[in-house]
């Protein structure tokens, strides 16, 4: 096969990949137009019917190192093979739960474990098949979270709407699974020995690392960090987006379009700032990207029309959408190919953690004080301290001295 040939084969892989961020972040984000009707439908309290979302995050956290950790191993296939079918099932048996905890265990663990399986390992893939575009080729994985906004939601608001909540519950979870699966058979290895693996070894680290010395290092510490505080300060604005809209007396398939039209710019975001990062570096754009998120989500106390709703979405989803790969970019740039997917991994489990934060806590704002501003002070502030976790990331300093430290 020609050179030609595996660069554009690589481009496929990025392409199946954003399919399945888009299809499985889509999903299992979708619960914030669900909440409303299943909460009236039901009679199930906010913060309850949050807390499938809070499990979410929990679990697709723990499930990233794991995931990451097996594709590291087995190969990146038969890990989105097995979370595309437990996202489907996780979706169909959450349509036919009778109680709270029985819709938390299907639509919260089952979920969150498949969604586990998509973002790491294909954003790691997708690093070792694209070498002079990278950045651009992990934000076009992490697009997929962009456009689900505008594709998944919607639907979903239009099913409900023209039926109820659990048939389009399980008509979105037999779609996942007519796109997901086919698409697992075009995701292949990078290929060693090609101009691709030697151009991704030439730009690797001077050390080979272990995980274990990785997980142990201050980069990855403040990496870690850093994810973890962007996503609790996003988490929560992004899943409450449609309910405060609808709280402001905006309509409710109205207020979708706000979640959908950021998540519109998060795609634009992802883009954006994936461009910006291969000419100026991932860090500083990393830092600005996380200052004006932290600024938009203190404009959600200002904040009551249509309009404002709309100009708000925009900014808000080039910030929190645009640094999300950059994480990928970062890890890639210190740790290498090898065991990215178990490093990003475990860089995506803490922000799992943080994601896990918002949905329930905003539940719970609302439930004990029948609005959102203290969710968006708590956020605003949070946010504030991700700016202050990220610029305290270190340079790179030799591989021999972070051993060293590692070891110590």
């Amino acid at each position: 096969m020609s050179k030609a040939g595996r660069f554009d084969y690589g481009w496929v892989v990025v392409g199946a990949g954003a399919l399945m961020t888009c299809v499985g972040f889509g999903t299992m984000l979708s619960l914030a137009v669900f909440l409303q009707p299943i909460s009236d439908a039901m009679g199930w309290s906010h913060a309850g019917v949050s807390a499938a979302a809070t499990l979410d995050f929990l679990f697709m956290g723990f499930a990233a190192f794991a995931w990451g950790a097996l594709s590291d191993r087995f190969g990146t296939r038969i890990v989105v093979l097995a979370g595309s079918v437990l996202l489907g099932l996780g979706l169909v048996t959450a349509s036919q739960a009778q109680s709270l905890w029985q819709f938390q265990l299907c639509f919260g663990v089952l979920i969150g474990i498949a969604a586990g399986s998509f973002y790491a390992p294909m954003m790691a893939l997708a690093s070792a098949w694209i070498e002079k575009h990278r950045s651009l080729a992990v934000a076009l994985v992490s697009a997929g979270m962009g456009v689900s906004p505008v594709t998944v939601a919607p639907t979903a608001s239009w099913l409900i709407t023209a039926y109820d909540w659990r048939i389009a519950m399980f008509v979105i979870g037999i779609a996942s699974w007519a796109l997901l699966i086919p698409a697992c058979f075009l995701v292949r290895p990078a290929p060693r020995g090609s101009e691709v693996a030697n151009a991704a070894a030439a730009s690797a680290p001077e050390t080979e690392w272990t995980a274990a010395q990785a997980l142990r290092t201050p980069q990855f510490v403040a990496l870690a960090g850093a994810h973890f505080a962007c996503c609790a300060a996003h988490s929560g604005p992004i899943f409450h987006m449609v309910s405060y809209a609808m709280v402001c007396g905006i309509a409710p398939l109205t207020a979708v379009t706000v979640y959908s039209l950021a998540g519109f710019s998060g795609l634009g975001g992802r883009l954006l700032l994936g461009v910006l990062a291969d000419r100026l570096g991932a860090k500083p754009v990393l830092v600005g990207g996380l200052l004006v998120q932290a600024l938009a989500i203190a404009t959600y106390l200002a904040v009551a029309r249509l309009g404002e709703f709309y100009a708000l979405s925009v900014v808000f989803g080039l910030a929190y959408g645009g640094v999300m790969p950059l994480y990928a970019v970062l890890v890639r740039e210190f740790f290498g190919a090898r065991i990215m997917g178990t490093v990003f991994g475990a860089v995506s489990a803490f922000a799992s953690l943080g994601m896990a934060l918002g949905p329930w806590a905003g539940g719970y704002v609302y439930d004990t004080f029948h609005g959102y501003t203290w969710l968006h002070a708590g956020s605003f502030a949070i946010g504030l301290a991700a700016v202050a976790v990220a610029l305290s990331f270190p340079s790179r300093r030799r591989p021999s001295l972070d051993l060293g430290r590692a070891a110590a």
